[in-house]
């Protein structure tokens, strides 16, 4: 005896699904759509305490960023424009405009500064050691970078 039962595919079914409720948030200024594919933004300083920083905006173009028009984002999404000086059109906001940046030169700066930051840390315990005595030896410190929230018993 066989026996056969015709199912309807889960896909056919309508779920209703209870999405929860998004609390008001006061808005940010500096919140920013979604970067289009392969690139990243950032929010790049073109002035400090009420004066213009060439010196930071040079820096960042000879790094890659692009600045960003608004007519380069979302239409839905309104974001402030400069209205005057030299990033005049460009998206920005208090002393700050939109920049993008390709990731794959994002994730080499991010490399470099992380070696950098390796060699000094090196550098820093081998001094650390040279200072070591017999009578009071010094232990090289471990270093991790782990973070967890809460425990999690297993047993």
């Amino acid at each position: 005896m066989t026996n056969t039962t015709t199912r309807d595919s889960r896909k056919s079914e309508e779920r209703v699904t209870e999405t929860r409720k998004r609390e008001w948030q006061p808005p940010s200024a500096l919140d920013v759509p979604d970067a289009p594919d392969g690139y990243e933004y950032r929010w790049l300083r073109t002035e400090m305490m009420g004066r213009e920083d060439r010196t930071n905006m040079s820096k960042k173009l000879r790094e890659g960023f692009e600045l960003v028009k608004p007519e380069e984002i979302d239409a839905s999404y309104q974001m402030p424009t400069m209205t005057e000086g030299q990033h005049k059109g460009f998206i920005g906001v208090g002393g700050l405009v939109l920049g993008k940046l390709p990731v794959e030169i994002a994730e080499q700066k991010r490399a470099y500064y992380k070696g950098r930051t390796n060699d000094q840390q090196q550098a820093i315990d081998n001094d650390l050691m040279k200072e070591s005595h017999s009578a009071m030896p010094i232990i090289k410190p471990e270093r991790l970078s782990r973070t967890s929230f809460g425990s999690q018993n297993t047993g």
